[in-house]
């Protein structure tokens, strides 16, 4: 099936990013966002179930995101969680930042097909329902196939918090799908919680790409690696999603992964 989509999203040729077998659509609906990323990745399979089976690697992805500023992972005999602290883009003390509980599920490990999913049941901005997919499958010894949804759900309250955002901080920002045409032909592209949407699901995938370029590495090394990574790819789309410099954003990152191995969430979150 994600071979029959992925084949399909090609030949449509929507949400193409310009430079590399990568798509990215969009959906809005009256109280629900999603994201869908379709990419042929250059990793073996085998090299993204290790990855992406694990919870602590997932904290990995998600802490190389501007806004997520804390993450760990809980166990018991029920589940395996996934805690998340998100804000904004500057250094905020723990009891400040929004938190996130995900439940980490493997519904797929099997030799030809992966899929992960990551739920919390409520979010920043009165926002619910939150869900990363993955689904991961083989094409050639070195190649793999993914598809990662970003979703979450949204009422009146979070509509009304979302508008102000778009009102203020986020007014001239914009994402990657093109509407239309300016007058000397340049393109026009989406703004708005579509383009607020767009730019995270795409934040998430490259992050998904910088813990696997990290992957091989000795352990020492890959904090640095997948940071610089990550960084590096999402200045290949500056219109969307550069934010601050490369050294703000490392020594940001350093600073919220020393507290993250020191400093214990707050206590109505453990």
């Amino acid at each position: 099936m994600l071979r029959t989509q992925f084949a399909a999203v090609r030949e449509q040729g929507t949400g193409k990013m310009v430079d590399r077998p990568v798509y990215l659509l969009s959906t809005e609906s009256a109280d629900r966002m999603q994201g869908d990323v379709y990419a042929l990745v250059d990793r073996p399979f085998h090299a993204l179930r290790q990855v992406l089976t694990q919870a602590e690697d997932w904290c990995d992805i998600l802490i190389l995101h501007l806004n997520t500023q804390y993450c760990r992972v809980s166990r018991s005999a029920a589940k395996v969680e996934l805690l998340a602290g998100v804000g904004r883009k500057v250094d905020q003390p723990l009891a400040d930042v929004y938190w996130l509980r995900f439940d980490h599920r493997i519904v797929s490990a099997a030799e030809d097909r992966l899929e992960v999913t990551l739920q919390a049941p409520s979010g920043p901005l009165s926002t619910s329902d939150y869900r990363l997919v993955v689904e991961v499958a083989p094409s050639g010894p070195n190649q793999s196939l993914l598809h990662l949804r970003y979703s979450y759900a949204y009422g009146l309250a979070g509509r009304w918090a979302m508008q102000a955002y778009l009102a203020t901080v986020a007014r001239d920002k914009v994402g990657f799908t093109v509407v239309g045409q300016h007058s000397d032909g340049q393109p026009i592209h989406v703004g708005g919680v579509r383009g607020v949407l767009e730019r995270n699901t795409m934040r998430y995938f490259l992050g998904i790409e910088a813990v696997l370029a990290a992957a091989e590495l000795p352990a020492s090394s890959r904090q640095s690696r997948s940071l610089q990574h990550w960084f590096d790819a999402t200045e290949r789309y500056p219109l969307q999603l550069h934010e601050v410099d490369s050294d703000t954003y490392v020594q940001m990152k350093l600073r919220e992964l020393q507290r993250q191995q020191t400093e214990p969430p707050p206590a109505s979150m453990q």
